[in-house]
C-alpha cells in the first residue's frame, strides 16, 4: 500500500502542484515523524507540524502522526530502515550520519539521508546538585554523572564535551545512562551528582530538576577545549541556558554559558518530492502558528530554518524554498 501511494504521489508532483490537492485525496500519505522524549522540545515540535498537516488533511491529502522515540541516533536509523517517514535530529547527529562517523563507523554513510528543514536552537546543558560541590565541568571528576541515554544526542554531546575538557567518562566519573526525565529522580534520590541534557527551552525535564527539594544550579559548560570544540565543528555553536526566564528555581545568578546544536526535521531521498514541498510549504505558509505553539520557537525566523543543515537538502523542500525566495 506505501509503496503504491509512493507511485502516486510522484505521479502528482510530476503532473503539476495546481491538480495535486484534488488527486492525493484518492489515496492519502500518511507519514510518521520520530520525535524524542516526552519531556523535551521534540516531542511537542513534532506534535505541533502533525496538527497543521492533519487539520487540512482532505485539501493536503497526508496524514501525520508522531512517536516519542528515543532521540536523534534512533530517528535517523529508523528513517533509514523505513520505519519513519520524517523524524527530528540533532545537526550534530545528522552530520555524521551522512558521513559515516561514530554511530555509522561500521554502517558507512548514511547517503540517503535529507534535511528538510532546521528549527530551534539546542543548548547542552550541565545541572548539578548544589550540595555536590560543582562549579565547573572539570569538578565532575569523581562524580557520579548521568550522560543520557545511548542513541541519544545528550549522549553524544556529553561524552564530547567531557573529553574536550580532558575528562574520560570511562575511567575519571561514575557513569549513568537514563533518558533525561529519569536522571531528575536520580539526581533527588542522590544516586547522581550531575546530569547532562541538550534540549531547546523551556524543557520539562529542566524545570522538574529545578523546582524539586534538592537545590540545582546549572554548570557552564566553557573553556579552552570547549573553545577548540565548537571551532572545529560547524555544526556547534555557543550559546547560553535561558536560566533567568525559564528556569527561576536553579540557583544560578544570570543565564549561563554553553555550546549547543540546531534541532532538524529530517527524512529521506525515498520520500517523494510532493510529500515533502507539502509539509515544507504548510509550516512556512502559516509560520506565526507554527511559531505560537510553543516558547523555543518563538525567536524563530524562516531565515534561520535553513541554517545547521548538515545533511543534503531534499528537492522537495529546496523546490518550495526556490519558490518563495528563500533559496537562489
Amino acid at each position: 500500500m506505501k509503496k503504491k501511494m509512493y507511485i502516486f504521489v510522484i505521479v502528482c508532483f510530476i503532473t503539476g502542484f495546481h491538480a495535486a490537492p484534488a488527486m492525493l485525496q484518492a489515496e492519502t500519505a500518511f507519514v510518521t515523524i520520530g520525535s524524542g522524549d516526552f519531556t523535551g522540545v521534540y516531542f511537542p515540535t513534532g506534535l505541533t507540524i502533525a496538527k497543521m498537516i492533519n487539520k487540512k488533511h482532505n485539501q493536503l491529502g497526508i496524514r501525520a502522526t508522531v512517536k516519542s522515540t528515543r532521540g536523534s541516533v534512533f530517528n535517523l536509523n529508523a528513517i533509514m530502515a523505513g520505519y519513519l517517514e520524517f523524524g527530528l535530529a540533532q545537526s550534530d547527529i545528522q552530520y555524521e550520519a551522512v558521513k559515516g562517523l561514530t554511530a555509522w563507523a561500521k554502517k558507512g554513510p548514511q547517503r540517503k539521508l535529507r534535511a528538510v528543514f532546521s528549527i530551534h536552537h539546542e543548548s547542552v546543558c550541565l545541572v548539578a546538585a548544589v550540595d555536590a560541590d560543582i562549579n565547573a565541568i572539570t569538578d565532575l571528576k569523581g562524580k557520579k554523572v548521568n550522560i543520557g541515554n545511548p542513541g541519544s544526542g545528550h549522549y553524544q554531546n556529553a561524552m564530547e564535551a567531557l573529553r574536550a575538557v580532558g575528562i574520560n567518562p570511562e575511567q575519571d566519573i561514575g557513569v549513568e545512562k537514563v533518558k533525561a526525565s529519569e536522571a531528575t529522580i536520580l539526581l533527588q534520590e542522590k544516586r547522581i551528582d550531575a546530569f547532562f541534557c541538550t534540549v531547546g527551552h523551556p524543557s520539562e525535564a529542566l524545570q522538574n530538576a529545578t523546582s524539586a527539594e534538592r537545590r540545582v544550579r546549572f554548570i557552564p559548560i566553557t573553556g579552552s577545549g570547549i573553545d577548540q570544540l565548537v571551532a572545529e565543528q560547524n555544526y556547534y555553536v555557543e550559546t547560553t541556558v535561558p536560566v533567568a526566564k525559564f528556569y527561576p528555581g536553579a540557583q544560578n545568578s544570570g543565564d549561563v554559558k554553553t555550546f549547543g546544536v540546531i534541532a532538524t526535521l529530517c527524512t529521506s531521498s525515498n520520500m517523494p518530492d510532493l510529500v515533502v514541498y507539502t509539509i515544507t510549504k504548510e509550516v512556512f505558509d502559516n509560520f506565526a502558528e507554527f511559531k505560537g505553539q510553543h516558547p523555543a520557537l518563538e525567536n524563530l525566523t524562516k531565515e534561520d530554518m535553513l541554517k545547521g543543515l548538515t545533511a543534503p537538502l531534499h528537492p522537495g523542500a529546496k523546490k518550495y524554498f526556490k519558490e518563495v525566495g528563500l533559496m537562489q
